[in-house]
């Protein structure tokens, strides 16, 4: 449905809940060497839990090398400060999704190079810092997965038309 970049993530953990984001949406993931960590680490797979089966990854030596790979999709940077909240775009299947490191986000060349309406940010209370790596994917996957209908979603888990309570 979707492809999400992560350039350079630091943190297995968030690396590990992002692969079951993926998993869970559709979503390809795509890896941006140099890692801050093995994949084969214990944090990665406890967090990834079973879903790194389900998922598609997809390591790159470079962001260059990853974006002509993907030639022709549609790039939205997402990184504190930029001027278009997330949910502005109308997203379309086979969008990606850039996140930067953990500690330092994109940087700024790489960010650069999106047009300044696919640089987006996710509104929080002034003063704060950023949100979880992980929390910032799944905010702008679902939302785009939101505005396609959740294309290949199954019934949510427990629920059958019968029993659902309208919103």
């Amino acid at each position: 449905m979707f492809h999400v970049i992560l350039h350079q993530p630091e943190i297995p953990p968030n690396t590990g809940n992002v692969i079951r984001l993926c998993a869970n949406t559709g979503c390809t993931l795509h890896l941006i060497e140099p890692l801050g960590f093995d994949l084969d680490s214990p944090s990665v797979r406890r967090a990834g839990l079973d879903y790194s089966e389900l998922a598609v990854v997809r390591r790159h030596r470079s962001i260059e090398q990853c974006l002509q790979q993907l030639s022709g999709v549609r790039v939205f940077a997402v990184e504190t400060g930029a001027g278009r909240h997330y949910s502005e775009p109308q997203y379309r299947p086979g969008d990606t999704f850039l996140f930067g490191a953990e500690t330092r986000g994109l940087p700024a060349a790489l960010l650069r190079t999106q047009p300044p309406e696919r640089r987006l940010c996710i509104p929080m209370c002034r003063g704060n810092r950023s949100l979880n790596l992980g929390n910032a994917v799944a905010v702008v996957v679902y939302e785009a997965w939101r505005q396609n209908g959740f294309a290949m979603a199954g019934p949510a888990a427990g629920l059958t038309a019968a029993n659902r309570t309208p919103a």
